[in-house]
């Protein structure tokens, strides 16, 4: 397995490229030597993002509050060229209590036992990942700037699409067939 280890990274953020509706959204983590880029889901990226501020609440004490995180805030854009090196199928979140350090993992297949059920699928798999060696990429946070982390993760996926005021759907420019409008277009 090729794992790509930052421990500690010089930077670790979360960010969206593109429109509204149709934005992809990244985990970007680099030190001197590269940059490394994979590509995540809307969902991941807040449930990482929420997860992250769940558990530092419950482990990391003052050094992993949201005053703590606010010394490490990076809002600036994601590096360029943005292009992915996988996209991440699973993600996992601990906490080193021997180092104090939140470390993050992403992968670009899923567990195991997802793997071998796709695998026994009778047309054979039919994955990204197929005849390529599994990488992964690891990430050591301390726990202010993996708090700091979390809020850039809330951050990226502010500013999507408004929610109908009817049925919470998102918007698209042109409306939706809202289904509290028997069907009628907002």
């Amino acid at each position: 397995m090729a794992e790509h280890v930052f421990d500690p990274p010089e930077r670790c953020v979360a960010g969206s490229v593109g429109p509204p509706g149709g934005r992809t959204f990244f985990l970007q983590a680099s030190d001197s030597q590269r940059v490394m880029t994979v590509s995540l889901e809307k969902e991941q990226v807040r449930l990482l993002g929420e997860s992250l501020a769940e558990m530092l609440d419950d482990v990391a004490g003052p050094e992993g509050t949201e005053e703590a995180g606010r010394a490490f805030v990076d809002n600036a854009p994601l590096d360029t060229p943005i292009e992915d090196d996988f996209r991440v199928q699973r993600l996992s979140v601990a906490w080193e209590a021997g180092r104090r350090r939140v470390v993050l993992e992403a992968y670009d297949r899923p567990g195991a036992e997802d793997v071998a059920e796709l695998e026994a699928d009778d047309e054979g798999p039919d994955v990204p990942w197929a005849g390529l060696p599994p990488q992964s990429i690891k990430v050591v946070l301390e726990p202010g700037r993996a708090r700091a982390f979390s809020m850039r993760c809330t951050a990226s996926i502010e500013g999507g699409r408004p929610s109908c005021p009817f049925c919470g759907q998102p918007l698209d420019p042109t409306g939706h067939i809202c289904p509290r409008a028997n069907g009628y277009r907002r």
